[in-house]
């Protein structure tokens, strides 16, 4: 049993948490590409039957539900130091070492605005915030994949458009990075799009893209780059923009596929489906349609736009219930919408449990989650009252459970024997924590005693 409390009181007091964590992990001679100086360390049963996945050792309980459930779980892991404080004092160099591992990975994203020490007896909040976004120039991040319900939006990263100022306006040869007053790697984008239209031919879903190209000058490119990549292939195009932007930014947009490899679009030739082109501001209306028609979808936007429908798609579950229970309410029925959801076909909770995977130019991709509110649950562990005098439940680590369940089986396909434990695994913690949540500690302890690790 890991006495998880103190490693919480390590952290919360700025202690020698690098020093704890070094007692508790074995040495690997696992090393991120290009950082032979990077601190790794390893741990679970490796016995070569299962690939590892590496983990980011974050913040509060993206720190402590991960040292908890990989524990628990037993099964062979790497795991990188990555919280704000060593972030801070190695001038983020940690990133770089995450960000390079050549395996499949999961990072948790805390807040960002998390103060560390300074080194000089001061407080200063930590340097690049999050860390998200050099994170992820660090690691090669192209987009990320978010699931949820009917909707999959693949987001471009870092793909920022709507710049108004023609005269700075350009596409760099050397590079592919759209430039105005904010920079789009062409090459992501055309990244981002290949795997769009790969995702529509490989699941059969209905294909929209969320670009503003009438407007916004670098979406003119993002959607030149694509109408480009359609050329040759099956696709049926439905909708489509009133302009070909490929013949409009021709000049721009071919700097870019000089940039790609020979055989980018090899095989390309034979990919089919129903691609929708419209204009990003359609796609908020059109979303909720999907949801409430429950219309399979792939969606293709920029980070700007792609940040706003995630976050919509996260949201508006609960005000379409809500909505639904006063219609119910009103006609004097006495079902409850919450039931009538799941009823109806209806698979989205409140977006806290919709998964985001990132995809690297090179490596396997990087699993990615947020925990909101986990630095002021991590203060109520530590001041002895996780329920708040009953008034509040105390923390759920089941995500930990289902991040680490998707990272195993994409870096494990075909692995029917781990596929089968981790959802025995994953079906003995229900057990546990229902129909009462136990305290975080208390939780691990019946975990620990209920699940038997992998390969023991």
């Amino acid at each position: 049993m890991l006495d998880l409390m103190n490693i919480a009181r390590t952290e919360a007091d700025g202690g020698d948490l690098q020093g704890l964590l070094e007692s508790l992990f074995d040495a690997t001679e696992m090393r991120p590409n290009g950082y032979p100086e990077a601190i790794v360390w390893q741990g679970g049963n490796h016995d070569g039957q299962v690939n590892p996945v590496a983990h980011s050792l974050t913040d509060a309980y993206a720190l402590l539900g991960t040292i908890a459930a990989i524990d628990i779980l037993g099964l062979p892991y790497y795991a990188v130091p990555m919280w704000s404080q060593i972030r801070h004092d190695l001038k983020l160099e940690p990133l770089s070492w995450f960000g390079n591992m050549p395996v499949t990975s999961i990072k948790w994203s805390t807040a960002g605005d998390a103060y560390v020490n300074d080194g000089q007896g001061g407080k200063v909040v930590v340097m690049g915030k999050s860390g998200n976004a050099p994170l992820r120039t660090q690691a090669g991040v192209y987009c990320n994949v978010r699931p949820y319900g009917p909707i999959t939006v693949v987001r471009c990263m870092p793909c920022l458009p709507y710049s108004q100022d023609r005269p700075k306006f350009d596409v760099n040869a050397e590079t592919g990075i759209i430039h105005s007053e904010m920079n789009t790697p062409g090459v992501q984008m055309a990244y981002a799009g290949r795997l769009f239209l790969k995702m529509v031919n490989d699941s059969g879903k209905l294909g929209r893209v969320a670009f503003k190209p009438t407007q916004a000058m670098e979406d003119g490119i993002n959607a030149g780059l694509l109408t480009w990549m359609l050329e040759g292939t099956k696709f049926n195009i439905g909708r489509k923009w009133a302009v070909n932007a490929y013949d409009e930014h021709k000049e721009r947009v071919d700097r870019i596929v000089a940039l790609l490899p020979d055989d980018f679009k090899d095989g390309m030739e034979n990919w089919t489906g129903q691609v929708e082109q419209h204009i990003s501001d359609t796609n908020y209306g059109l979303l909720l349609w999907d949801l409430i028609e429950q219309q399979d979808c792939v969606v293709l936007a920029t980070d700007l736009d792609g940040d706003r429908l995630t976050d919509l798609l996260a949201d508006v579950s609960d005000p379409l219930r809500a909505f639904g229970q006063r219609v119910l309410d009103h006609v004097g029925n006495d079902k409850k919408m919450r039931d009538l959801w799941g009823d109806m076909g209806y698979t989205t909770g409140n977006g806290r449990d919709m998964t985001s995977v990132m995809h690297r130019m090179d490596g396997p991709p990087i699993h990615e989650q947020t925990l909101g509110s986990a630095d002021a649950m991590l203060l109520r562990l530590l001041d002895g009252d996780e329920s708040m005098g009953g008034t509040k439940q105390p923390y759920d680590p089941r995500i930990h459970f289902v991040l680490i369940r998707d990272a195993y089986l994409d870096a494990n396909p075909g692995n029917q024997a781990l596929a089968d434990w981790l959802d025995a695994a994953l079906a003995t913690f229900d057990d546990v924590y229902s129909p009462n949540r136990p305290g975080f500690l208390e939780g691990y302890a019946q975990l620990k005693e209920a699940i038997k690790p992998w390969g023991t």
